[in-house]
């Protein structure tokens, strides 16, 4: 029999996730990698840029023939032609010769450096004057200034960003080695549930809103959602599905039937699953105490709240730093700062000592400060979800906030 009772804090169950091995790894397009984590670093396989170019517009020069150069006393440069964008230069700069060049051009042979065009004056329809001197190598990258070859351009474990996929395109990367994403099911659990599309609700039944919910922020965490399941409080209907989708699935979200009671199964359905192991079993916080994960081999099992806003939180708080590690990210300060604001309490938020609270908070900015509203309503008040926009947590040996507070808000949707 799986051991009942294993209440663990919020810093145990996290650091249970933070000891989970990232899944194994697969190759990714460069066009579909957005959002993917690189599972081993990318190194440049060639310098960039490949050829020394212009960082502005100007005229490419020896810097010598600028030297002393002034509004007062300029120097005379003559123009011995123009470097033409996407092309090699055709032309050479001697001493005391200039040549046209723009942002991104490639230095032309015999120059050093580029005189930006706002420091010169045209004298006639062949020559320049130069008004400020430059030293070699000014306004110019040099052949791998920006990334030499074999330089780490982006380490494992990064999520890559828009401006990642840029670096990578640029040194003409066109697959990248990812962390595979985590398949996920999701379940939602009771007598009561009846599909969401159901038209005419029977009095004493309730449409489903976690299987919706929990799905979009797997989504949104980075995972991919398989099965999605509305299964009444039946132990061996229940027990078959959970085994069926952790075949072909890394987690599996069971929300309802994770309290103590006669219809709560999940204990049960762990009993009967293969290689399961317990690890907790109660989060001390509210909402969301009943809480469960466990591990069936190498797959993750929650057990989440009923309560659809008790769900979301303990999704926003464990299920997606669970997600995002097994994607290869390390669930550390770092990661947990990119889904937080800090943002300054508009009212009292009042706890009970000996608890953590997560208090869902709406946000609002006045002149340029974030501020943080707590949404009070009943608990099974659907309204209060669509309001907040995250949380704010009240750690167990505090007794609340007052207002004016400044206080770390915990974002349902990602930074």
């Amino acid at each position: 029999m799986t051991q009942f009772l294993k209440v663990k804090t919020a810093e145990e169950v996290l650091s249970i996730i933070a000891s989970l091995p990232a899944l194994s790894e697969e190759a990714a397009d460069l066009d579909l990698a957005h959002g993917r984590v690189l599972s081993r670093p990318v190194e440049a396989p060639e310098p960039v840029p490949h050829f020394p170019r212009a960082t502005m517009d100007g005229f490419a020069v020896r810097a010598r023939d600028t030297f002393g150069a002034s509004e007062s006393l300029p120097a005379l440069l003559e123009v011995s032609g123009e470097v033409l964008m996407g092309r090699e230069p055709d032309v050479r700069v001697e001493s005391g010769r200039a040549a046209i060049i723009s942002t991104g051009g490639m230095l032309p042979e015999g120059a050093d450096a580029v005189v930006m065009v706002e420091h010169t004056q045209p004298l006639d329809e062949r020559t320049i004057e130069v008004t400020r001197p430059v030293a070699p190598g000014e306004n110019v990258l040099q052949v791998g200034d920006d990334l030499p070859r074999g330089r780490e351009a982006l380490p494992a474990g990064r999520r890559l960003r828009p401006q990642d996929l840029g670096v990578l395109a640029a040194l003409g990367v066109k697959t990248v080695q990812v962390v595979r994403r985590p398949r996920v099911a999701v379940v939602s659990t009771g007598d009561e549930i009846v599909p969401a599309e159901t038209a005419s609700l029977p009095k004493g039944k309730v449409r489903d809103i976690n299987t919706c919910v929990v799905a979009a922020q797997v989504a949104e965490a980075g995972g991919e959602v398989g099965r999605r399941a509305i299964i009444i409080d039946d132990l061996d209907r229940l027990a078959a599905f959970c085994r069926d989708a952790l075949e072909d699935h890394d987690v599996l979200l069971l929300s309802g039937g994770s309290s103590v009671g006669s219809r709560d199964h999940t204990l049960n359905v762990l009993d009967r699953l293969p290689q399961s192991e317990l690890l907790a079993h109660g989060v001390a916080i509210r909402p969301g105490k009943p809480t469960i994960l466990a591990r069936v081999g190498s797959k993750c099992f929650w057990g989440l709240p009923g309560q659809p806003a008790s769900a979301m939180i303990v999704f926003t708080a464990f299920v997606r730093p669970c997600l995002e590690r097994l994607q290869g990210l390390r669930w550390d300060s770092t990661i947990r700062r990119a889904n937080v604001r800090r943002a300054v309490l508009t009212t009292n938020l009042p706890s009970v000592h000996g608890r953590a609270d997560y208090v869902r908070v709406a946000l609002d900015e006045k002149d340029g400060i974030l501020l943080a509203g707590p949404v009070f309503g009943k608990s099974a008040m659907i309204s209060t979800l669509s309001r907040a926009d995250g949380f704010v947590v009240v750690p167990e040996h505090v007794e609340g906030f007052d207002a004016g507070s400044e206080v770390d808000v915990f974002l349902f949707a990602g930074g």
